[in-house]
């Protein structure tokens, strides 16, 4: 897991803003933004770099994502969303499925991810989505590292699609229920995963 160690070199403002053909006026308040949202650190007289992630960090960004993103399955399955809404969801999944027939796991990686932003930004509480989409885009930098190390997630296309069912059909504790179990399984895997990566609970990924 050396991809975000890679990461961590100091960058200036004046490089960063040159990279984005940018003046460094919206570069440095884009970093300050990143900074307050636990993605970046700025160091003094030195530059900006990307915050790393110990394994209790990891840990922890998964058990609170997992309590946010099962409270938005069961809120929008109270919702009771169209088809046009539904249909987000669903393109999703066909991602899903179509990347794990090309053994694509990066493309998956995606879909994966725009699922779950699909199932926060829909679930009718703006204040918990601003919240969850925060750690879900911290849990997406170590969930495409785990990608190589990852059997092939097919029950993970197999819940999203019974989640989406439950929803479909206002089912609010089924979906509750399924998106649960989902998230401990992935808990379990994460946790197989880093414990094969040798990590301690201080150590970053």
């Amino acid at each position: 897991m050396s991809a975000i160690t890679a990461l961590l070199s100091p960058a200036l403002e004046d490089d960063v803003a040159g990279q984005l053909g940018m003046s460094r006026t919206p570069v440095r308040e884009a970093l300050i933004r990143l900074e307050r949202e636990g993605f970046v650190e700025i160091i003094p007289r030195r530059g900006v770099r990307v915050t790393p992630l110990t394994v209790k960090d990891i840990q922890q960004i998964s058990e609170v994502l997992s309590c946010l993103e099962c409270e938005a399955a069961e809120k929008l399955a109270l919702r009771r969303p169209d088809a046009d809404e539904l249909k987000r969801l669903e393109l999703a999944i066909e991602g899903m499925d179509r990347a794990l027939e090309l053994d694509d796991m990066q493309a998956w990686g995606e879909a994966d991810y725009e699922f779950h932003r699909a199932l926060i930004e829909m679930c009718g509480n703006r204040h918990l989505a601003n919240v969850a989409k925060n750690f879900l885009d911290r849990a997406h930098r170590f969930r495409l590292l785990t990608l190589p190390h990852r059997d092939k997630p097919v029950y993970s296309n197999v819940n999203h699609a019974a989640v989406v069912e439950a929803i479909r059909r206002g089912d609010a504790q089924t979906a509750l229920d399924i998106h649960r179990g989902h998230k401990r399984r992935w808990g379990r895997e994460l946790s197989d995963i880093l414990d094969r990566a040798n990590l301690t609970s201080n150590e970053s990924a």
